[in-house]
């Protein structure tokens, strides 16, 4: 945990020295002398987005202590234990995909299409978090 956070901080780093050095370029190749904004911005946003993992793999490494995979003496039986609850039988998630998945593509059709797609992905979201609520498999 404490390598990938390490990664994640390098990753972070790279992507603001890129970032600035896509804005010195993008300055020096435009006959304006203006820098191209949504490169400028899409790498910036990788900044964010890798400074956030790195943060939370951080955190959580403080917090959890260390786990097998950063020890140099873990058998492979120090990682077996219980990692979550997954329903194999479970359909909610195939909807809930392709549910959300027409509706961002309603973004390239058309509106419409996001007035039918929300309201049945919603109701896939509740189906996948109530899932266990109900029927034979309540708890």
């Amino acid at each position: 945990m404490r390598t990938n956070a390490r990664l994640f901080w390098l990753l972070t780093v790279f992507y603001l020295v890129a970032d600035a050095g896509y804005i010195i370029w993008s300055t020096i190749d435009s006959p304006t002398g203006d820098f191209e904004v949504i490169g400028t911005a899409a790498i910036g946003m990788l900044v964010f987005m890798s400074g956030f993992i790195a943060f939370y793999l951080s955190k959580t490494a403080r917090v959890q202590g260390p786990v097998p995979e950063d020890r140099l003496d873990a058998n492979i039986e120090d990682g077996e234990a219980e990692i979550g609850f997954f329903a194999p039988w479970s359909w909610w998630p195939f909807f809930l995909g392709l549910f959300g998945a027409t509706a961002f593509a309603s973004l390239a059709v058309g509106w419409w299409l996001f007035f039918i797609a929300f309201p049945l992905a919603l109701v896939a979201i509740i189906g996948f978090v109530f899932e266990h609520s109900r029927g034979h498999f309540a708890h």
